[in-house]
């Protein structure tokens, strides 16, 4: 089973439960109703928050962790001066 068929039938099943608690279909044990009607509504805005949060750390850690590479920089900057003289020959300003 492919990875996205399987977080699609998770995530099909979280939400049916999700809105069968929220619409009390379904008791939540040990919790009282009142506690429960403050809390489930918030729920999906903290799995989004927790989300973002996640991905920018993972964002960071990535800038973070780079890896320089100093013959592709050299690579690079020769691959602009090929660049710019082709068109400094072809009478187009550069610079």
């Amino acid at each position: 089973m492919a990875r996205l068929h399987q977080v699609s039938i998770y995530s099909t099943i979280l939400i049916s439960i999700y809105l069968l608690v929220l619409f009390e279909v379904l008791p939540i044990p040990l919790i009282d109703t009142s506690v429960a009607q403050e809390i489930l509504p918030v729920i999906p805005w903290w799995i989004l928050v927790s989300f973002g949060s996640y991905s920018l750390w993972c964002l960071g850690w990535g800038v973070f962790t780079f890896r320089d590479c100093p013959e592709a920089y050299h690579e690079l900057l020769q691959e602009i001066n090929e660049a710019k003289t082709d068109l400094r020959s072809r009478a187009v300003t550069v610079d």
